[in-house]
């Protein structure tokens, strides 16, 4: 072993939820919050406060955007059970499998209970991809022919194109959309803050709306894999069930966030014009604005000209 590889076959391990890319786009949004937060003591009065809370909630909604395009977690599901660690063989091993579905691919999960059991480490992360430009049937390929473990062997077969389960198609297609629509989603939030910083406050509303409204199209692209029944996926005496992960409820959750900011700016704007306008710093100073000359010294001689 050399740093607990097998050092004659490359393995790629991707985790389950945050790998390297996930990383990166974190890193990027905080690298972002952090230059704007030190403009912050260079702003007076409430607008210091205002422009915080603006800037903070905008570069959120974005991150999430993004990050939850390399997520594995839009469908998870555990199970924990007596199985075979290898093909044609009695030996029984108490394992947890986990199944992680997301955009671009599927995770397949093998940990040992515990994790050293039959002279040997069950400590296994496996990552199929599926999303255009790549090859599912290869990566399946390799896995045998890395010989791995047989629970994610035949987890990853029931999601293979030869797969009489058939879900293979709706998953790759369902990722797809709900990707495209993700992207929609991170131009309109892109047009929705030049709008904002320009004093068409209530355009910046409708492109929030419209961002929320990509959201929610994007989800709904994800849920028709339900419209099929799911192959039972058997480990063991116990059964594997999915259901939705904490990167479907996070977009979600961004998406009715945009629809109740974008409906209150629009309400907003048509109700209280000057409070929106204050809120976003473009509030003109009108005492600044009509400020007459607090006194005027008049020539008489000019006065008594007439002039």
């Amino acid at each position: 072993l050399f740093d607990g590889v097998y050092p004659f076959y490359p393995q790629q391990r991707k985790a389950a939820v945050f790998d390297i890319s996930t990383i990166i786009v974190i890193v990027v949004f905080l690298a972002l919050a952090c230059s704007f937060l030190l403009i912050i003591p260079g702003i007076r009065g409430r607008a210091r406060l205002f422009w915080t809370l603006r800037a903070v909630l905008s570069l959120f909604v974005g991150m999430v955007i993004v990050l939850v395009q390399f997520t594995g977690d839009w469908e998870t599901g555990w199970v924990q059970a007596n199985t075979s660690y290898k093909s044609f063989s009695p030996v029984q091993v108490n394992v947890d499998v986990g199944l992680h579905i997301g955009l671009a691919g599927v995770n397949v999960t093998l940990r040992g209970n515990p994790v050293t059991q039959i002279n040997e480490t069950i400590n296994y992360n496996e990552h199929f991809a599926w999303s255009f430009g790549a090859d599912y049937e290869h990566s399946y390929s390799q896995g045998l022919q890395k010989g791995l473990p047989s629970p994610i062997l035949y987890v990853a077969e029931k999601f293979s194109r030869q797969s009489p389960c058939a879900v293979h198609g709706q998953y790759r297609i369902a990722g797809h959309y709900a990707s495209a629509m993700l992207w929609v989603a991170f131009c309109t939030w892109i047009i929705s803050n030049i709008l904002f910083s320009m004093p068409v406050l209530v355009y910046g509303g409708y492109m929030l709306l419209l961002t929320g409204a990509f959201l929610i199209f994007s989800l709904l692209s994800f849920s028709t894999v339900r419209n099929s029944p799911m192959c039972p996926i058997q480990i063991g005496t116990r059964a594997l069930q999915v259901a939705y992960g904490g990167s479907f409820w996070l977009v979600l959750a961004i998406g009715l966030l945009c629809f109740v900011v974008g409906i209150t700016i629009v309400a907003i704007h048509h109700l209280n014009l000057d409070l929106l306008k204050t809120f976003f710093d473009l509030r003109e100073d009108k005492a600044e604005e009509y400020q007459e000359m607090p006194g005027v010294f008049i020539n008489p001689h000019f006065m008594s000209k007439g002039l």
